[in-house]
């Protein structure tokens, strides 16, 4: 009994002694997967190929233009291109011929991600002061997005490293249209007149059955002292992804450029991704909580003049680096 009693007390002392040890362990992060290495002076330059195509408002020279060329740039890379042909009427009574881009790579993978942007440009400057009626370079609001998924894709088709994961690119159309400024759509048939193509292919998806992982979203993600908030609806939809993207951005220094912080709802591609074809996707997009837009947004000021290599840089190695830790 004595030896008993001695034998109780010893446990419980091994018990106290080793619980401290227990509050205090903390589980190792797994060290990053390797990842390639992002190039911005490529992605400016591809970036600079569309301005230099013209505006690419649907169903111009310059449109079509950038259309082919990005086909081409996709195929040179390996990935697998289809095209989603469609019509939509615009808020003033046109019908219009677009056009989606996807893009697969290890189209034979089930994990997917989706990376998105939209490739087409605004046919009217209408925060602007003059030539109002005047299509806009977009440069940033269009061509950046763009121009990091082509660099993305560029990287993933001709290094020897690539993610386990397939990935689709899908480069919509029609997204930069809509009633001018402050004033009434003309045609009330639908609620949205921009977000286009995000709104056919998010109901008519280019396989019935696809699904992916998460997506994200590029758009307006080259400008100078561009910074990066917690969008609404990324919160509302995708909060984990969203944790995940601006984390990662933080681990390999662009913590900078995405700030911890929400702004508002932003109507565009995302939400309608998120809606309607469920699939989780966030929108990296400038947009700050106290300021909105930048002073370029769907102005004539929205041209090469403004793009930065370093904002490209952080938004394209951070989408990079989170697609090769899946």
């Amino acid at each position: 009994m004595k030896n008993r009693f001695w034998l109780i007390c010893l446990v419980l002392l091994a018990g106290a002694c080793s619980s401290p040890e227990k509050k205090n362990e903390t589980v190792e992060k797994a060290p990053a997967k390797p990842y390639p290495v992002f190039n911005p002076d490529s992605a400016y330059a591809f970036v600079q190929k569309q301005v230099d195509f013209g505006p690419r408002v649907p169903e111009t020279e310059g449109h079509k233009a950038t259309k082919n060329w990005l086909i081409s740039k996709f195929k040179g890379y390996g990935f697998a291109v289809e095209t989603q042909d469609f019509q939509a009427k615009t808020y003033d009574g046109l019908t219009w011929n677009l056009s989606n881009i996807i893009a697969s790579y290890n189209p034979e993978a089930s994990k997917r991600i989706l990376l998105a942007a939209h490739y087409d440009t605004r046919r009217i400057a209408d925060k602007d002061t003059e030539r109002i009626a005047e299509p806009i370079d977009g440069a940033n609001d269009g061509g950046s997005g763009v121009g990091v998924l082509v660099e993305i894709a560029r990287v993933i088709g001709t290094q020897e490293l690539k993610p386990d994961v397939g990935i689709d690119i899908i480069l919509f159309d029609g997204e930069d249209d809509g009633e001018p400024e402050g004033t009434e759509a003309r045609n009330r048939e639908q609620d949205f007149w921009w977000c286009l193509g995000s709104q056919h292919w998010s109901k008519n998806k280019h396989k019935p059955n696809y699904s992916a992982y998460y997506g994200i979203l590029v758009d307006l993600v080259g400008a100078k002292g561009a910074r990066f908030y917690r969008e609404g609806y990324s919160r509302q939809y995708a909060s984990g992804i969203l944790k995940k993207v601006w984390d990662n951005a933080a681990e390999i220094g662009q913590g900078d450029f995405f700030i911890y912080k929400d702004s508002p709802e932003i109507i565009d591609d995302h939400a309608f991704v998120n809606e309607n074809a469920k699939i989780p996707m966030i929108n990296i997009i400038e947009f700050s909580p106290d300021y909105g837009f930048g002073q370029y947004h769907h102005k004539h000021s929205d041209n090469m003049d403004i793009i930065d290599r370093r904002t490209l840089q952080a938004v394209g190695e951070t989408v990079l680096f989170t697609v090769y830790q899946e």
